[in-house]
C-alpha cells in the first residue's frame, strides 16, 4: 500500500525543483577490477595502439584482395545489419519524441458549423420562452500543453532514451565487427581447406605413382600382391578424405554467400593457394577493453538507461503539473470573426497526485532497480569474458607460431623419410609396409601444417574482434598509415 499526503508530496516536488535535480539516483558507472597487464607469452611484449584514430577496415591488415571484397559485400549487402541499422533508426526516433517532451506542445484549432437550436429544448428560465434559432459558429483557437517536470521525469526518461540511442549505436558496431569476423573466418577456412585439398592432391599423385610401381614390380613377380592391396587402399582412403573435405569447402562458400547478402547457387569462389600471413596485433593495456569493444560500450550505456528507468519509476510518487492555456476567436459571423469582443480564452493548472495505488509505484521502483542490477550483472560478465578472449587469443597465437614452426620441420622430416623408406623397398632391404607408413605420415604432417596455418589466420581474427577492431585508421586506399604503430615486432618477424 502507498499512501502519500498531497501536501508533503507538494512540497517535496516543490524542493525537488529549487534543487534543480531530478528524483532517482544519479548514474555512475561501476568499478570494474581490471589488470594492470595482460599475461605476456615470448615472444609477445606489449604496445600501445592508436585508439584516437578511426578504427577503420581491419581486415585489410591480412593484405588480401579477395577477403577486402567479401568484406565490402556483406557490409553493403547483409540483413543482419540492416536489422541493426533500422533498430538505431527507431533508437533516435525514439530520443527525438522523448525529448520533444520537454518542450511546450501547440495545437491550433478550427472549427466552422451552421446549427439551429430547438425551440422545444428545456427551458433555464421559466419566465421566458424559448425560440428556435439557427445560427452560425467560427472558431479558431490555438491551446498549446506544458508538464512542469518538478520531479524530473521528463529528464530521466530523456536520459534513458539517449542512453538507449547510444545503446543502439554500439550494438550496430558490434554488429559490423561481428560480421566482418564471420566473413573472415569462413574465408580462412576455405582458403585453409584449399591448401589442404592442394596436398591431398599432391599425395594421390605421388600415391599414384607408387602404385603404378609396385604394380609394375608385382607382374614382374618381385613382390606379392599384398602390397599391391595396402597400395590400393591407401590411395582410396585419401580419395574419400578429399570428397569430405570438398564438402567442408562448399558449407564455407555457402556461409560466405549468406554472409554477403547473396543467393548461395549464385556465389562461387575459386581456389586460391597464396600464403596469407596474419599481421602483428598491438595489445594495449586491459583498461582500453573498456573504450575499444563496442559488446562492452553497450553492455555500459544499457547500464545508463536502466539507472535512468529508476527515476522514471521513482517519479510517480509525485505529482505532475499541466499547464494549459488557450486563446482564440469565436463569432457567429466571419466577418467579425477576428473583432476584439470575439477574443476568448482561458488559462488553466491541472495537479494529479497519487493517494492510494495498492502498491503499485513501488512495485515499479523495485522493478527498475531489479533490471539495473541487472544490467550491473551483464556488464561485468561482458567484461570478464573481454579479459577471457584477449588472453585466449594471446596464448593461442603464441601456442599456434611455435606449432606452426614445429610442423614445417615435421614435414622436412617425414618427407626425407619417404625418400629413404622407398630406396630401401626397391633395393629389398625393407618391406612395403615401411613405404606405406611414411606416405601416411607424410600426409598427416603436410595437413596438420597446412591446418596450423589456417588456425592462426583464425586466431589472429579472433585477438582482432576480442580486442575490439582494428588498432590504427587507414587511409582511403586502406593501407596502414605510417604513424600507425607496429608493434610485436618478434611475435612478427617469428611468425614470418
Amino acid at each position: 500500500m502507498t499512501l502519500r499526503s498531497p501536501a508533503v508530496a507538494v512540497a517535496a516536488a516543490v524542493l525537488a525543483l529549487v534543487a534543480g535535480c531530478a528524483v532517482g539516483p544519479d548514474y555512475k558507472t561501476p568499478d570494474t577490477p581490471l589488470p594492470v597487464s595482460w599475461k605476456l607469452e615470448e615472444p609477445w611484449r606489449l604496445s600501445t595502439p592508436s585508439d584516437s584514430a578511426d578504427k577503420g577496415p581491419w581486415w585489410k591488415r591480412f593484405d588480401d584482395a579477395t577477403l577486402d571484397t567479401l568484406q565490402a559485400q556483406a557490409l553493403a549487402g547483409s540483413p543482419t545489419l540492416v536489422i541493426a541499422n533500422a533498430r538505431l533508426a527507431q533508437a533516435r526516433a525514439a530520443l527525438a519524441s522523448n525529448a520533444a517532451s520537454q518542450y511546450p506542445q501547440l495545437g491550433l484549432g478550427t472549427r466552422a458549423s451552421r446549427l439551429k437550436i430547438s425551440a422545444n429544448r428545456p427551458l433555464t428560465n421559466y419566465a421566458t420562452a424559448n425560440a428556435s434559432t439557427v445560427q452560425n459558429d467560427f472558431t479558431v483557437s490555438l491551446n498549446a500543453s506544458y508538464e512542469l517536470d518538478l520531479a524530473g521525469r521528463v529528464q530521466r526518461t530523456v536520459e534513458g532514451a539517449s542512453a538507449s540511442a547510444e545503446q543502439s549505436a554500439a550494438d550496430l558496431a558490434n554488429t559490423r565487427l561481428l560480421l566482418s569476423a564471420d566473413v573472415a573466418n569462413n574465408y580462412f577456412n576455405l582458403r585453409s581447406t584449399d591448401i589442404e585439398l592442394d596436398v591431398l592432391s599432391r599425395s594421390i599423385g605421388l600415391q599414384r605413382r607408387a602404385l603404378e610401381l609396385v604394380t609394375a614390380r608385382h607382374d614382374l613377380g618381385a613382390v606379392s600382391g599384398l602390397d599391391v592391396a595396402q597400395q590400393q587402399a591407401l590411395l582410396e582412403t585419401t580419395l574419400t578424405q578429399v570428397d569430405v573435405l570438398k564438402k567442408q569447402r562448399s558449407q564455407y562458400e555457402h556461409a560466405l554467400a549468406t554472409l554477403t547478402g547473396t543467393p548461395a547457387p549464385n556465389f562461387a569462389l575459386p581456389v586460391d593457394l597464396r600464403e596469407i600471413k596474419p599481421p602483428a596485433v598491438p595489445l594495449g593495456v586491459p583498461s582500453e577493453i573498456l573504450q575499444r569493444r563496442p559488446d562492452v560500450a553497450s553492455a555500459e550505456r544499457a547500464m545508463a538507461a536502466a539507472n535512468a528507468q529508476i527515476g522514471v519509476a521513482t517519479a510517480a510518487f509525485y505529482p505532475s503539473f499541466i499547464i494549459s492555456p488557450t486563446v482564440g476567436v469565436d463569432s457567429r459571423l466571419i466577418e467579425s470573426l477576428f473583432n476584439g469582443p470575439s477574443l476568448l480564452w482561458s488559462v488553466g493548472v491541472s495537479a494529479t497526485q497519487m493517494l492510494f495505488d495498492g502498491g503499485r509505484v513501488r512495485a515499479n521502483v523495485d522493478f527498475a532497480k531489479a533490471g539495473y542490477d541487472a544490467t550491473v550483472g551483464n556488464y561485468r560478465r561482458t567484461v570478464l569474458t573481454a579479459m577471457q578472449e584477449v588472453e585466449d587469443g594471446i596464448t593461442g597465437l603464441s601456442a599456434l607460431d611455435s606449432a606452426t614452426t614445429q610442423a614445417q620441420s615435421a614435414v622436412t622430416a617425414a618427407r626425407r623419410v619417404l625418400d629413404m623408406a622407398t630406396s630401401r623397398y626397391e633395393g629389398g632391404a625393407s618391406t612395403y609396409l615401411d613405404v606405406i607408413t611414411a606416405q601416411q605420415s607424410l600426409l598427416t604432417v603436410e595437413r596438420q601444417a597446412a591446418q596450423l596455418q589456417g588456425q592462426r589466420l583464425l586466431t589472429s581474427v579472433f585477438l582482432v574482434k576480442a580486442l575490439g577492431g582494428d588498432w590504427c585508421g587507414a587511409d582511403a586506399t586502406g593501407a596502414t598509415p605510417s604513424s600507425c604503430p607496429t608493434a610485436v615486432a618478434d611475435r612478427s618477424a617469428k611468425a614470418g
